[in-house]
């Protein structure tokens, strides 16, 4: 065999290795540690914000909050808000029957969430009523006002937490310290000074149905001008009230 002949061309395997690493480096791969890493980053980050508001609201349990987000925006526009903590003992047990009566009749009944209002509002196109006190306590003390989704989320997490950890009790006594009753005036005790000149503990049945009517919209209605609508709606607050004492519905805060 002549040396001509002994000489072949190399067999063809496909891309050369100029063409193979150009196709590597157009399609980089990312490290799977730094995939580890991030999820790692990004867990570690959702366990804070639970332990964040997990001791925040064993805090509360037994400490008063010092001021909500809300709060501090009222004060910084207005220059100064009115606000005065009371415990429980230092309200009219009238206050807590009505403030029930008008915004959360089966507070005593549920976790957190009335389903059955949720329902109905979903039926009649709207949200209004379906906000339980339990709820509204998770918004004003830990969160933001505003209707986002992300705030939604937060809200449905936090008020069967807060439901778990306090009393009812506990949280109807913080709603009334942190609800607010005319613009710039937050808390019973204040609204019971800025409006009738007592403190909360000597509230009647009827100035306490009317502070509890004009909660949905205080900056418009008013308990010492009651419109015709507050006016009626305090007709029924404090039959309610009375209602919801003798059916049992308010054995899980009032002192018995």
């Amino acid at each position: 065999m002549t040396e001509k002949s002994a000489e072949k061309p190399a067999a063809r395997t496909g891309a050369t290795p100029r063409k193979r690493k150009a196709k590597a480096e157009a399609a980089p791969v990312v490290p799977v540690s730094w995939l580890r890493r991030g999820l790692r980053w990004l867990l570690r980050g959702l366990g804070a914000v639970v332990a964040f508001y997990a001791a925040l609201i064993l805090l509360f349990a037994v400490v008063p909050p010092p001021i909500n987000l809300y709060q501090l925006g009222e004060s910084w526009r207005l220059g100064g808000i009115e606000k005065d903590w009371v415990s429980w003992d230092e309200i009219a047990p009238v206050m807590g029957r009505s403030a029930v009566a008008a915004e959360d009749a089966n507070f005593c009944n549920h976790w957190g969430f009335d389903m059955a209002a949720i329902r109905q509002a979903i039926e009649a196109g709207s949200n209004r009523g379906a906000s339980t006190i339990s709820q509204q306590v998770t918004k004003n003390v830990f969160l933001w006002h505003g209707r986002s989704w992300s705030r939604k989320a937060m809200e449905a997490i936090l008020t069967p937490l807060v439901e778990l950890v306090w009393s009812k009790q506990r949280i109807l006594e913080v709603y009334l310290n942190v609800a607010e009753f005319d613009e710039g005036v937050f808390g019973i005790q204040a609204a019971a000074q800025h409006y009738f000149g007592v403190d909360a503990k000597d509230l009647t049945a009827l100035q306490a149905a009317r502070l509890a009517a004009i909660l949905p919209n205080p900056r418009v209605w008013s308990p010492t001008k009651p419109s015709t609508f507050v006016r009626s709606r305090t007709r029924s607050i404090m039959s309610g009230a009375e209602t919801i004492a003798a059916d049992g519905r308010s054995a899980c805060f009032e002192d018995r």
